[in-house]
């Protein structure tokens, strides 16, 4: 069995007013080993984050897709703006599966 995947962070304001655009960063703790690289004479396994998705309120809002060239623990900042109260939803995906979930809210 897989490891879990480690848990994402997000920082995103609590409150906000309506209109206003508010910046949103999350981090998640990944090594992103491309299969390449060789330790102690032995190649290290690939392992990889292959998505990030961003939903607010159920919406898609945002999509990444990752490759060979992203580095370890990436993070992302983006910039949304506030509609009404916001739930958002930062999912991970891997090449094996797994997946991570950060939440935060926005109340208006």
């Amino acid at each position: 069995m897989s490891t879990p995947l480690s848990v994402p962070r997000i920082r995103a304001p609590r409150t906000a007013k309506l209109g206003e655009i508010v910046e949103i960063r999350t981090l998640m703790e990944h090594p992103m080993e491309t299969g390449l690289r060789m330790e102690a004479g032995r190649t290290v396994g690939r392992d990889m984050l292959t998505r990030m998705i961003v939903r607010a309120n159920g919406e898609i809002l945002l999509q990444a897709e990752f490759r060979n060239g992203t580095s370890a623990n990436p993070y992302h900042v983006f910039f949304l703006k506030i509609a009404g109260t916001t739930d958002l939803d930062i999912i991970w995906l891997d090449e094996s599966g797994r997946s991570a979930k950060a939440q935060a809210r926005i109340a208006v």
